[in-house]
């Protein structure tokens, strides 16, 4: 039997992470952790691997994400010392077949390659809005792809707004097999079709826009490198469409996202970039960047760049006109919501709760999703402070749009009220809406026990 060969390259960029191999193993399990697949690995495993044993197939992309986070650069698995992956294709599919890709992993969790699909990349190059992105037009469009006009567009915009709405009302759970389905079986056929120049960057523009969402609903799934994934393609529709707007939209979303997994640096220059991107902003626009950058820049211990932002914020919004749907829902509520994430940043816990009070004050009615994520952070602050009794009355809110909402983002919350409820189960409060989340639990089924 031949003699294994060290790992050289990976040897190098272990020494330059100054990490023990147990600092190596426990970056890799929290990788898994992130991604929903936990891991086990001790100093045995990453030890074998300088040695020359590769990780299983699956775990290679955790290895060489761990590897980056640490570094601050991206990393592939030739740096790392490893095989090509078999799924990876160097060619240009082009946008289209890429859209169709991602619904088929968004569809079968169970593919092989999809726990490397799933991966957050931490360290991933963001294209600049400056030229024209070639991959979303089709170098080899099928002769029979059919002519387009504004009609199909409007399909396009309308299935978005109402798609929109049953994240909104039902979670996205069932908003999203949605999304993504209309994307292949309908947006793909039409971004191959025959148009007019206008028509085409019309149609770009909105698929952009639909993408986006999608990402956007995968990202609030727990599926981030999912996500991801369609925010790239989202910004890559944006670009050749011209859509300055869809673009640092979708910039600001992956900033949301970085923030929501604790890369404030990375959030940061996401927010910046996308507020750096952004067409000449009406004061709604302004708003909406300004807030991301004001928690991401607490998230990097700014608190004057993040009061000043806010301050930005604030003032832009108070000059926006009344069609809050024109960026994002952009409202008072969204706002404080800024505003209770800076100030939990901070250490104020008592102003976080202040603000989300204000927040679900101002929220539309009809916005069950969002309300059902501020009612668990509002919960969740306030038995921190010891507020047990008012906690509780928000957590049962948050219960009566749990039973009605199909979300990832509201499991998680109800796993953390649970966790809370068993530490605190002496109160009387408590005990009483320990007995209500079991009963909820049961009409939910299994997935959340």
């Amino acid at each position: 039997m031949a003699e294994r060969v060290p790992n050289e390259r990976l040897a190098g960029l272990y020494r330059e992470t100054g990490w023990t191999l147990r600092q190596f193993a426990q970056a890799v399990n929290r990788l898994g952790t992130e991604q929903g697949t936990p891991l086990k690995y001790r100093e045995p495993s990453p030890h074998s691997w300088l040695k020359g044993h590769f990780p299983r197939e699956a775990v290679r992309p955790l290895v060489v994400e761990a590897l980056a986070r640490r570094l601050g650069r991206p990393v592939t698995h030739a740096d790392a010392g490893f095989p090509r992956p078999a799924d990876d294709c160097t060619a240009d599919r082009g946008t289209t077949q890429e859209l169709a890709d991602l619904r088929s992993e968004d569809g079968h969790p169970a593919r092989r390659g999809v726990l490397a699909a799933s991966l957050y990349s931490a360290t991933l190059a963001v294209p600049a809005f400056a030229g024209r992105a070639g991959a979303a037009e089709p170098a080899h469009p099928p002769r029979h792809a059919g002519r387009i006009g504004p009609g199909e567009v409007a399909t396009v915009r309308t299935m978005t707004d109402r798609i929109a709405d049953i994240l909104d009302e039902l979670g996205g759970g069932h908003a999203r097999p949605m999304a993504a389905a209309f994307l292949v079986n309908t947006v793909t056929p039409y971004l191959r079709a025959t148009a007019t120049e206008a028509v085409r960057k019309d149609m770009l523009s909105a698929a952009s826009d639909l993408t986006y969402l999608t990402g956007w609903m995968a990202m609030y799934e727990r599926r981030h490198g999912l996500g991801q994934r369609y925010y790239l393609k989202a910004l890559e529709l944006a670009r050749a469409a011209d859509d300055h707007l869809t673009y640092c939209r979708t910039l600001r979303g992956m900033s949301l996202q970085a923030s929501h997994l604790g890369h404030g640096k990375r959030a940061r220059d996401l927010a910046d970039s996308a507020a750096e991107a952004a067409p000449q902003a009406g004061p709604r626009l302004v708003a909406f960047l300004r807030g991301q950058q004001a928690h991401a820049a607490a998230m990097v211990g700014d608190g004057r760049g993040a009061r000043d932002r806010l301050r930005e914020a604030e003032a832009a919004l108070s000059r926006a006109d009344a069609r809050r749907d024109a960026v994002g829902g952009y409202d008072r509520a969204a706002y404080e919501f800024h505003v209770a994430h800076v100030r939990a940043e901070s250490g104020d816990l008592a102003g976080s709760v202040a603000a989300l009070q204000a927040s679900l004050r101002a929220q539309p009615a009809q916005q069950r999703q969002g309300r059902l994520h501020a009612n668990a952070v509002l919960a969740e602050r306030q038995f921190a402070l010891g507020h047990l009794d008012a906690g509780c009355a928000t957590w049962s809110a948050f219960l009566d749009d749990y039973l009605l909402l199909s979300t990832a983002r509201g499991d998680e919350h109800f796993a953390s009220l649970r966790r809370q409820l068993r530490v605190h189960s002496r109160v009387r409060a408590v005990r009483q809406l320990a007995e209500r989340a079991r009963t909820v639990a049961a009409l939910k089924g299994p997935t959340v026990r």
